[in-house]
């Protein structure tokens, strides 16, 4: 005899702990829609107050994985791993990290999201390229994977269905931030594609949704402890994000910033230490290097090769981008109809930043969505952004915006002059990697 719903929400409302039957029967009353908005609500709430053990939420990772399509990947001989982002700003590590690993010896089946508030979204920025097919048909994710050694999609609606309903009720009910409510929807839908090995970069700071670091470690603490009792060898990264990762915020100027990093024009020390890193705890952990040691340096060797570009190039056209775009990137990716310099306010040295708003300004600007249905405009952002640390002249750029409009342009200088504080003395360095939770 089936339990009722209520008695599942009651016994979690008084502290108790649920079975896994009990899990998965109320996951399923969510994908069957059995369960109305205000059981799911109840349920949330009744764990936000309470908590769930990791057996509880192995339990509800598992339930929301199997509610919908579970990939498999027999034609794929090498190992199969992912990666995973709790949100940044000026974060494309993704673009740059799939083809790289794909370079060292991993399939990268990668399926990322769309912006969330403040932070920009993978598939907003590929979707700045020209003809990207974002969301194909799973034979030509799969097929393509099978070529390149990767391909970044979108999500289908068949993958963890179950989490986007009960996602959709937690966001208006006051209920999304709990950590094991977190950490079963992030990983349901990772392990929904099938990874051996899943590496997650959890960041913290005035740019990240996990503004404290010992926020950031509970939350990164659970993700491996969840993902490895699901059965998915999980490790992740600490990094720190209070300021923009690579020099450029914005979709069409993050995509260019990465081409120009894997064609070696240019490289933000910041983007290529964390995504050094990143690649290193995949070789490793798959067994493609007998020591981390060994791991960097062949990830170091296979970044100065030319590879991980023609991968990176090869999986554009694969998903209908222009075959060139490594060469001609300029000539395709979408141009702001206003681009200038916000010059520096006085001499000194770059001490702080405040990440958060210059990831809102791009939003404000069109980059970002503030409903749903929201259309973004590709092209707006900024480009050429200082870090912290670095010296400046008055006058000299602190950066270059990306606008649709003098109004909009005028506005985000604004903004910038605020963000950035200049100091006479240099601040004390800062390690973007603040530790490895395994």
């Amino acid at each position: 005899m089936a339990v009722l719903l209520q008695e599942i929400i009651a016994k979690k409302r008084d502290g108790l702990k649920l079975s896994v039957s009990e899990i998965s029967s109320f996951v399923t009353a969510i994908q069957n829609e059995t369960a109305s908005d205000a059981h799911i609500a109840a349920f949330a709430m009744a764990v936000y107050f309470q908590g769930m053990d990791d057996e509880e939420t192995v339990a509800l990772t598992l339930a929301m994985r199997d509610s919908g399509d579970v990939l498999s990947w027999p034609t794929l001989k090498r190992p199969i791993a992912d990666k995973h982002s709790t949100g940044g700003v000026g974060d494309n590590v993704s673009l740059i990290l799939a083809p790289l690993a794909s370079a060292c010896g991993l399939d990268i089946p990668m399926i990322s999201g769309r912006g969330l508030g403040h932070t920009g979204g993978t598939l907003d920025k590929m979707d700045s390229i020209p003809g990207y097919i974002s969301e194909p048909e799973t034979a030509q994710f799969l097929n393509l994977t099978r070529k390149a050694g990767c391909a970044i999609i979108g999500a289908s609606t068949a993958l963890a269905p179950a989490d986007k309903r009960f996602y959709a009720v937690r966001d208006v009910t006051a209920t999304v931030e709990n950590i094991s409510l977190i950490t079963a929807s992030i990983l349901s839908k990772k392990l929904a594609a099938g990874p051996d090995w899943l590496v997650l970069d959890v960041k913290f700071g005035d740019g990240a949704f996990m503004r404290e670091q010992h926020d950031a470690r509970k939350l990164a603490e659970s993700l491996v402890r969840v993902g490895n009792g699901a059965g998915t060898k999980t490790i992740a990264l600490l990094t720190d994000m209070n300021e923009p990762l690579a020099s450029a915020v914005g979709n069409a100027v993050e995509v260019k910033n990465a081409i120009e990093f894997l064609n070696g024009t240019h490289r933000d020390p910041r983007l290529e230490a964390v995504t050094i890193a990143l690649v290193t705890q995949m070789v490793f952990i798959a067994g493609l290097a007998k020591s981390e040691q060994e791991a960097e340096e062949h990830v170091r060797s296979t970044l100065s090769s030319n590879r991980p570009a023609e991968i990176f190039a090869q999986m554009v056209h694969g998903l209908g981008g222009p075959a060139d775009i490594m060469q001609n990137y300029d000539e395709y990716l979408p141009r702001a109809a206003v681009i200038r310099d916000i010059p520096a306010p006085a001499n000194g040295f770059i001490a702080d930043i405040k990440t958060r708003s210059i990831g809102v300004a791009v939003v404000e600007m069109g980059g970002g969505r503030r409903a749903g249905g929201d259309k973004i405009d590709y092209s707006v952002g900024f480009s050429q952004l200082k870090k912290i640390g670095d010296k400046i002249e008055k006058g000299e750029p602190l950066c270059t915006v990306h606008a649709k409009s003098e109004a909009d342009a005028d506005k985000a200088q604004n903004t910038i002059l605020e963000a950035y504080r200049i100091d006479s003395k240099a601040p004390d360095s800062r390690a973007i990697i603040a530790d490895l939770v395994s």
